[in-house]
């Protein structure tokens, strides 16, 4: 089952987060079909972008998005593709 998740990227305690489209089963940062937004954290206040379109055509397609992306898709703006 593909899930929409997020995969750490930057440098060590200055993380940053890919939203990714990934199957279940593999690694947090293992290969991954398509990114689909990113996440900085640390940045005030923290900045979150989603390809709303690449997100709702995975969503169709069956992929299940974790509790944090689920979050972030309701509080995130449109960006564009």
């Amino acid at each position: 089952m593909l899930r929409i998740r997020l995969a750490r990227t930057g440098a060590k305690k200055q993380s940053s987060y890919r939203v990714v489209v990934i199957d279940g089963e593999r690694a947090r940062d293992g290969r991954f079909v398509e990114i689909v937004g990113h996440y900085n954290p640390r940045r005030t206040p923290p900045e979150i972008v989603l390809k709303r379109e690449r997100v709702d055509y995975w969503i169709g397609r069956g992929a299940q998005p974790s509790e944090t992306v689920q979050s972030f898709l309701k509080k995130a703006p449109v960006a564009p593709a």
